[in-house]
């Protein structure tokens, strides 16, 4: 194989573009502060107890594979005051998407509370490791649950290409606008408590046909201690009726996971900064 000459050298380094180390570096900077705002506001990062440098690997590493195939803007890093708040935009973006999946997981919180309440398992509380407070057990078993079945559904793979979506969307440091994200949060949560109750309502059924029969038994036995006998039932019919109640939650799990996607794409479509219309790039090679 023949060597190039030697004055084409030169040549060859001045056609190549411009390296910015400073912007590419910020450019990382900015995308890891906007997953792990992203990752924070979610129960899924917290699903397994991992030390804190191996969460910050994960999110240096995810915001490396980010950046790689983008080309950096060229205002970014350009001053500390620029920086700043191209800093704050990108925490603030990352926690209205986090948002998003947090109200969505909050419907099974909202079941699992009702459904405490119902069972009289409200006095026996746990430590839930996501919040460090004590929480009732059923509450604590949907929510892990629900982590489950997002592995389980590959909600994390969906999780990741909306984060890469949301980088086309929303270029990194440029602004954004929190109005237009305000909207799709608003009709999320009004779904929150009507998608909680949908997950535990045929259990909250039984448990109150369950009430009728012992207010029925207790009018005609008065003799009969019906608060006392009345607990372990409700807890006994009330489990039953939850475990023949999972052979058929899986449609409205669905339900709630969608609710996520229909968020987060009302908030990409809702952006008022198009990608053709992003700050002038220079490619990384």
């Amino acid at each position: 194989m023949e060597s190039l000459p030697s004055h084409s050298v030169p040549a060859l380094l001045a056609a190549m573009p411009e390296f910015d180390s400073t912007a590419w570096l910020a450019c990382i900077g900015l995308l890891a502060l906007r997953v792990a705002a992203t990752f924070a506001m979610t129960p899924v990062f917290h699903a397994v107890p991992l030390p804190a440098s191996i969460r910050m690997l994960l999110i240096l590493a995810l915001s490396v594979a980010l950046a790689s195939g983008l080309s950096v803007p060229t205002g970014v890093g350009a001053g500390w005051r620029s920086l700043v708040f191209a800093a704050i935009a990108e925490l603030a973006l990352g926690a209205t998407l986090g948002l998003g999946i947090l109200l969505a997981f909050g419907a099974f919180a909202v079941a699992g509370q009702l459904l405490d309440i119902q069972l009289g398992f409200g006095i026996a509380q746990i430590i839930d490791p996501v919040t460090a407070r004590p929480v009732p057990i059923l509450t604590t078993a949907f929510q892990y649950l629900a982590v489950l079945v997002f592995f389980l559904l590959n909600g994390h793979h969906a999780l990741l290409r909306g984060i890469r979506y949301s980088v086309e969307r929303f270029p990194v440091g440029a602004p954004w606008s929190l109005a237009h994200a305000a909207e799709p949060l608003l009709k999320q949560v009004t779904g929150l408590f009507s998608l909680g109750f949908a997950l535990a309502a045929p259990v909250v059924f039984c448990i109150l046909l369950v009430e009728f029969v012992l207010g029925v038994v207790g009018r005609n036995l008065p003799q009969m201690n019906m608060f006392t006998m009345g607990i372990p039932i409700k807890i006994v019919v009330g489990l039953i009726a939850l475990s023949l109640w999972f052979a058929g939650i899986g449609g409205v799990m669905s339900r709630v996971y969608a609710s996520i996607a229909t968020t987060w794409d009302a908030i990409f479509v809702a952006a008022n900064t198009p990608p053709a219309s992003s700050p002038r790039r220079e490619q990384v090679r």
